[in-house]
C-alpha cells in the first residue's frame, strides 16, 4: 500500500501545480511519477490476490520494453524516410531518422560492449544508459502531459485568438498554417454563437524567403473564409514564438488592460507554445490544430529538444552527474 500513497502524495502534488498553473513541465512530471507509482501499487494487488498472476504480469512488462524500443527504432527510420521524401532534406526533418539510426546504434554497441568486456567501454555503456534513462523519462513525462494539455479546455471568455504564424510558401499559406487559421476560425465563430466577439490577432513577421509578411497572409486568408476584417489585428513584427506572444500581448494590453485570450498552434507545438506563453507572461492557454500524422513524430522531437534546450544548463548538470556517477562504479 505504500505504492498507493506515494502515488497520492504525487497526485496532490500535481494537482496543486495543476491548478496554479497548467503551463508548467514539473506538472509533467509529477503526473508521470503518479502513475508509475499507482502502476507499483497495482502489481503488489494483483501479487496478494495472485502471487503467479503477479510474477506473469512482471515478466510481460520487462519483455514489453525491448520489444517497444525495437519497434520505436524501426518506426522512426521509417517515418524519417517518409519525411525526407515529403518534406526536404533540411536538418530539421532529419530528427526522426537519426533518433532511430541513434536507438539501433545503441543497441549494436551495447552487445559489442558485452562481447568485448573492456572496462573503459563498460564504463561508457554505463553512462550513455544512465543520461538515456533520464531523457527518456522527461520524454515520456513530455508526451503524457502534453495529450493531458491539449485535452483541458478552458470554458473561460476570451478578449482574443491569437494565431501563431508557421511560415508561408512566398506569398501562400501552407497546410500547416492553414491548419492553424482553420482552428482559429473554428474558435472564433464558436464563440461569436455565444453571444462573444473575440478579436483574432494573425501574428508572424516576414522571413528572408517570404514575399510578403506572414500576419498578412494569414489575415487574408480568414478575410476571404467570412472573418470580418476588423476583427483582425496583425501582427508582423515577431520571428519566434516569443516574439509571436510577446508582441500580441503589447496589442492585447492597449486594447483590454485586463485580457483574456486563447493561443491556436499546431497540436504538437502546443505544449511548448503553453510554458513560451507562461514566460511571456501572456494570459492565456494554447489550443492545438491537427497535423499530418507522417510530420507528427518528427515535430514531436524537435518540440522536446527545444524544451530541453530552454534548460541546458540545469539538464547538462545532471545528465554528467548521472555520467560520472554511472562512470565511478567501474573504477
Amino acid at each position: 500500500m505504500y505504492a498507493f500513497l506515494i502515488a497520492g502524495f504525487w497526485f496532490v502534488v500535481f494537482a496543486i501545480s495543476f491548478l496554479r498553473d497548467r503551463r508548467l513541465f514539473k506538472n509533467a512530471i509529477f503526473l508521470v511519477l503518479t502513475l508509475m507509482f499507482a502502476g507499483i501499487g497495482m502489481i503488489f494487488v494483483v501479487d496478494a490476490l495472485n502471487d503467479t498472476a503477479a510474477r506473469w504480469l512482471v515478466l510481460a512488462i520487462l519483455a514489453a520494453i525491448p520489444l517497444a524500443i525495437a519497434v520505436l527504432a524501426v518506426f522512426l527510420v521509417v517515418n524519417g524516410i517518409t519525411m525526407l521524401r515529403r518534406e526536404g532534406r533540411r536538418p530539421s526533418n532529419l530528427l526522426s531518422l537519426l533518433a532511430g539510426l541513434g536507438i539501433i546504434g545503441f543497441v549494436v554497441f551495447s552487445v559489442a560492449v558485452q562481447k568485448i568486456g573492456w572496462e573503459p567501454l563498460a564504463a561508457l555503456r554505463s553512462a550513455l544508459i544512465g543520461v538515456l534513462t533520464y531523457i527518456a523519462f522527461l520524454f515520456v513525462c513530455f508526451l503524457v502531459y502534453a495529450f493531458v494539455y491539449s485535452r483541458v479546455r478552458s470554458s473561460r471568455k476570451v478578449d482574443f485568438v491569437i494565431v501563431l504564424g508557421a511560415g508561408l510558401r512566398g506569398s501562400r499559406v501552407p497546410p500547416l498554417l492553414a491548419s492553424r487559421l482553420h482552428r482559429a476560425k473554428l474558435v472564433y465563430e464558436r464563440a461569436n454563437r455565444r453571444g462573444r466577439s473575440p478579436i483574432l490577432i494573425t501574428s508572424g513577421g516576414q522571413g528572408a524567403d517570404e514575399e510578403i509578411p506572414e500576419s498578412h497572409a494569414m489575415a487574408s486568408y480568414l478575410i476571404e473564409r467570412g472573418v470580418p476584417e476588423d476583427r483582425i489585428l496583425r501582427e508582423d513584427r515577431s520571428t519566434s514564438t516569443f516574439e509571436n506572444l510577446t508582441f500580441s500581448r503589447e496589442l492585447m494590453v492597449a486594447l483590454v488592460p485586463n485580457y483574456r485570450c486563447l493561443i491556436v498552434t499546431n497540436n504538437f507545438h502546443a505544449f511548448r507554445a503553453a510554458l513560451t506563453a507562461r514566460k511571456a507572461k501572456v494570459n492565456g492557454q494554447v489550443v492545438g490544430s491537427p497535423t499530418a500524422a507522417y510530420f507528427w513524430p518528427t515535430a514531436t522531437i524537435r518540440e522536446f529538444v527545444a524544451i530541453l534546450f530552454s534548460h541546458k544548463y540545469l539538464n547538462g548538470g545532471i545528465c554528467l552527474l548521472i555520467a560520472v556517477a554511472a562512470i565511478l562504479q567501474h573504477i
